[in-house]
């Protein structure tokens, strides 16, 4: 019995060291979590502000995010937000923007308010340099003395008058009626010509060694080089154009010369004043007097390739730079020119070689 109580004792004993043994094992881990605690608190609290930039910036791009992922969703929701510009348009809408881009752009609305120079370049022709400025030959030539139609080189200094007329420098005891007279114009012309100055508003009182614009002024005494020229736009610009590619006729008639090697065209024949139309719709490129021998003559590019030319006119019912539908007025039948008698000589040329109008014309 002895022994029993003395191993029951011994197992208490023990049993007591063991607990307290566990109790200190788990104070000092307790002391570890705490002492682990403390380390990380300090470093944070050490660290306070390194991470709330970057914080910020990942919110921020959080936000932008959301915001493109439901814009398409919130556009579609209320009524009278801007479409997406992006989004697919019909054809004719993209045409008619296009369009209108382009008539804005080749259009200018720049007013030439007083004599320009101008630099002959290499290919130019009077006629041509006409056309360009929107004025006649004669024009150009009264103004710079040219005594023949080629008289002109490149590198050559033009004057160019602002409309087709002709420029005078007042001497004394001249007055806009002795002026207008001088120059078969009307007064009104000179008075109306937004650029003249007057000394006198009232009287139309001119100051001597003024220079004065006289519209459809001719020089006396001086045979025209266009002396049938008529350029009055009466066809209205037609406006996005595009050509179909076939021709039809210019004008009934009876064909008194055909296409041959020294003749690039077809002559046709009809009653004098005929009108005139377009083969095909496109741009007109040259309106005006022509000093090859084509006398009032119209060129039409249609842009695909092809430029149609009337010639020996004795009206032009366009201007260059103006577009044309297919079937539009350019003109009337003449005999300007070269020319014996009233007849259109029409020609198609084809990638910059002339071809025979009448394979083409339907």
């Amino acid at each position: 019995m002895k022994c029993l109580r003395q191993l029951g004792s011994d197992i208490r004993a023990y049993g007591k060291l063991w607990w307290r043994y566990t109790f200190w094992r788990g104070y000092r881990v307790f002391r570890g979590f705490e002492g682990a605690k403390d380390v990380v608190a300090g470093a944070l609290y050490r660290q306070r502000g390194r991470f709330a930039r970057p914080f910020v910036h990942i919110g921020m791009a959080g936000l932008v995010g959301l915001g493109i992922v439901l814009a398409p969703v919130l556009a579609s929701s209320f009524p009278g937000i801007a479409p997406d510009p992006w989004s697919s348009s019909s054809p004719s809408e993209v045409v008619r923007s296009v369009t209108d881009n382009e008539t804005t752009t080749q259009k200018s609305d720049k007013v030439r308010d007083k004599i320009e120079e101008y630099i002959v370049q290499p290919g130019d022709t009077v006629s041509g340099i006409a056309v360009k400025f929107g004025i006649d030959a004669d024009t150009i030539r009264w103004e710079n003395n040219l005594a023949d139609v080629k008289d002109i080189k490149p590198g050559q200094k033009l004057k160019i008058l602002p409309v087709a007329g002709v420029s005078h420098k007042v001497v004394r005891g001249e007055t806009i009626y002795s002026i207008a007279k001088k120059y078969q114009a009307g007064t009104q012309g000179i008075v109306d010509f937004p650029f003249n100055t007057f000394a006198d508003d009232e009287t139309f009182a001119l100051a001597v060694g003024q220079t004065l614009i006289v519209p459809e002024g001719k020089r006396p005494n001086v045979v025209p080089w266009s002396p049938t020229l008529y350029v009055a736009q009466r066809t209205p610009n037609a406006g996005a154009v595009s050509a179909t590619g076939q021709f039809i006729w210019p004008l009934g008639g009876v064909i008194t010369q055909r296409f041959v090697w020294y003749h690039k065209g077809i002559d046709i024949a009809t009653a004098f004043g005929t009108s005139v139309l377009a083969a095909d719709s496109g741009q007109v490129i040259a309106a005006g007097w022509d000093n090859t021998g084509f006398g009032n003559r119209v060129m039409i590019d249609h842009g695909n390739g092809y430029v149609t030319s009337y010639g020996h006119m004795s009206k032009i019912y366009v201007t260059a730079g103006q577009t044309v539908k297919r079937g539009d007025v350019v003109g009337a039948e003449g005999s300007t020119g070269r020319s014996t008698g009233p007849h259109l000589d029409f020609r198609i040329r084809k990638f910059g070689g002339w071809v025979n109008p009448l394979d083409y014309l339907r």
